[in-house]
């Protein structure tokens, strides 16, 4: 018997999203600008139907585990209070799972950094039926994708449907998904929706001036992060690059590497980004193996964020447009944190050296690869001739980048002055 839950989708969930809300066929894709409430929402559909539907389990599947618990997890939680009925789920973040305590039907959270935790999942009540792949731009294998694909199999109880729901930005054209989904012929397995900031009613005046500044400013930006249409990515800086999982300490043990930290500083609309490499200048080439990427972040959160990773003690270059900041993340304990050198064409001198290496992308580095493979030069929009600056745009772990490997780049002594 289904535990109904009246939902009144203008008063909770809003405008744009009633096809989304009801499909049933096997793939419910969903890309978006931002706030666009495509998470939210998914995740009030989610939790609607898990008290619907009392066989029901759900997977949710980011690229990395660890962005699972500030992101899907949150939403859940957020959806679940929204809808008034906390009473009736449990929370545990060890394991990361969330139980709907009338039946004992599950939501688990995996990383596609552990495959085999992702395929060996055994359900205690009922089915593994629903799989919700959020920021599923990060997967850019699409290998990865068939795995998933192939885990929700086998038959389902009458009435209940098997469905995989993906979510994401749309930031460049190229990603499998717009093949696979968006230019399709039309099926009834599958709904490719597009959705942005206009049908998300709740937004204040301050966050729509927002979206108008980016429209006046940043056209390029405005149509993939404000309208939601796919970004075309043409004239790429870095095409040196590959995503490939590494041993780090087996890289960090050999005698010509050195270590190589970056920090950009953000708040609000921009991340603080953290770049964390190993550089072998002879060999030519960078390994990144760790980043930090998140908004709103106080120096005291960046200074606990960076302790809590284990880099207090590293030489980390930081961006000399912040003295304050770097002062204070000095005075808390990051002791070895100083000014990047900045200068007349730093930025060109910067990218110049770094094209020359073969960069190698730790998996779990899912924001370094978004950026990467979206950083790009501008163009002159009288002559459409590429300039040799970069857009700004996709460009803080970029920019983080360079300044953790300034002292390959020119020697311990070198100044951009």
């Amino acid at each position: 018997m289904k535990n109904r839950i009246r939902v009144h989708l203008p008063d909770v969930v809003g405008r744009g999203y009633g096809t989304f809300w009801r499909f049933k066929g096997r793939y419910r894709v969903c890309k978006g600008s931002r706030a666009s409430k495509k998470s939210k929402t998914t995740a009030l559909n989610f939790i609607t139907r898990i008290m619907e539907y009392p066989q029901a389990n759900l997977l949710v599947v980011r690229k990395t585990f660890r962005t699972l618990k500030d992101s899907c997890f949150t939403e859940l939680k957020w959806a679940i209070h929204r809808l008034g009925v906390d009473a009736y789920w449990d929370f545990k973040e060890s394991p990361l799972e969330m139980t709907y305590k009338p039946t004992g039907q599950k939501i688990y959270f995996r990383g596609l950094d552990d495959p085999l935790k992702v395929t060996s999942i055994t359900v205690e009540v009922g089915c593994l039926c629903w799989m919700w792949i959020e920021e599923a731009y990060e997967v850019m294998n699409e290998a990865d994708f068939d795995m998933l694909d192939e885990s929700i199999r086998g038959e389902v109880p009458d009435g209940l449907f098997k469905q995989i729901t993906l979510t994401f930005n749309p930031w460049n054209q190229h990603h499998w998904m717009k093949k696979r989904f968006f230019d399709a012929p039309p099926s009834p397995d599958i709904l490719a929706m597009t959705t942005n900031y206009l049908c998300n009613e709740w937004l204040d005046e301050a966050d729509r001036r927002l979206f108008e500044r980016m429209k006046e400013q940043n056209p390029r930006r405005y149509q993939v992060a404000g309208l939601g249409h796919w970004g075309i990515a043409e004239g790429l800086i870095f095409e040196n690059w590959r995503e490939e999982a590494f041993s780090i300490d087996s890289i960090r043990g050999l005698d010509s590497v050195g270590s190589a930290f970056g920090l950009d500083f953000g708040y609000t609309n921009d991340p603080s980004a953290l770049f964390c490499g190993l550089v072998d200048p002879t060999a030519k080439t960078l390994w990144v193996f760790d980043e930090m990427y998140k908004r709103g972040m106080s120096n005291e959160a960046i200074h606990t964020e960076v302790v809590n990773m284990g880099y207090a003690k590293e030489k980390i270059r930081a961006d000399c447009a912040e003295p304050k900041s770097i002062d204070r993340l000095r005075d808390l304990g990051l002791v070895n944190i100083r000014a990047a050198r900045k200068g007349k064409d730093s930025v060109r001198n910067g990218i110049d050296y770094l094209q020359d290496f073969q960069i190698i992308v730790h998996p779990r580095c899912v924001n370094f690869i978004t950026e990467i493979s979206n950083y790009t030069w501008d163009t002159d929009t009288k002559t459409g001739k590429r300039l040799n600056v970069p857009v700004d745009d996709f460009n803080h772990l970029m920019d983080a980048m360079r300044y953790g490997c300034e002292d390959f780049i020119k020697g311990e002594t070198f100044s951009f002055d």
